[in-house]
């Protein structure tokens, strides 16, 4: 059990630190479940660091590392060097292995990916509360492939692309990336834009066949690349 937890577990307080409003929603209703009702937020790094300055310390922060004023690994390291007994845990897109890395160097416990869905989410941040140090375990196995001295040279998670090479993403594809780089899950996508749950499931395979890959962050990174995303 970590010394912000209380004797069953469970953190009092804690402080979102997301700028997308619909995933600092979902990670309001996360935290609910995880028994943490009092909950703040601050969508940029500047609002953070003037919650903690005037406010009660959170004993527990959730931070993104693409903020819109700088990257979250700033704010780890600031509450890591000032107030040791608040738990920091990375809830993010991104997954590289540089920017993992930097967030458990400063001070993170733990790293885990916005793509997982809520009940992921759960289990992960009451092992933190138990004390435990979770990875999300594809950012895990990156990261322990890449680590490997003799393996060979991993493959990137975005192909190289040239943009002729790609089906173009239809309006509806390309209003669902948007959706996926916010956070959102494919229920809540279906929820936001009337669908159903079969149908985004359909145009998230079709994005993922377009792109030439598997999974959602390389989705998003391969969009990136592309231009498709700011």
């Amino acid at each position: 059990m970590t010394e912000s937890a209380d004797q069953n577990g469970h953190f009092g307080t804690a402080l979102i630190v997301e700028d997308c409003p619909a995933m600092r929603t979902r990670l309001q209703d996360i935290l609910r479940q995880c028994h943490i009702t009092e909950v703040s937020f601050a969508p940029t790094l500047a609002d953070a660091y003037t919650f903690l300055e005037q406010q009660d310390l959170p004993s527990l922060i959730l931070v993104d590392m693409g903020l819109p004023d700088g990257n979250g690994t700033e704010l780890i390291q600031w509450v890591h060097a000032r107030l040791p007994e608040t738990v920091m845990v990375v809830v993010s897109a991104w997954a590289t292995q540089e920017i993992v890395l930097s967030a458990l160097r400063a001070g993170a416990v733990g790293y885990l990916l916005k793509e997982r869905d809520d009940h992921e989410l759960i289990q992960a941040l009451q092992t933190v509360a138990k004390g435990g140090a979770p990875i999300d375990p594809f950012v895990a196995k990156r990261i322990l492939q890449e680590l490997q001295p003799d393996a060979a040279p991993p493959q990137p998670i975005t192909p190289l692309i040239e943009a002729e090479r790609y089906e173009v993403l239809s309006h509806r594809e390309q209003n669902i990336l948007e959706w996926v780089a916010q956070g959102l899950t494919n229920r809540e996508i279906s929820e936001e834009l009337s669908l159903s749950r079969h149908t985004v499931d359909t145009h998230i395979r079709n994005i993922y066949r377009k792109l030439a890959v598997s999974s959602r962050i390389q989705a998003l990174q391969a969009a990136k690349q592309l231009g498709l995303l700011s």
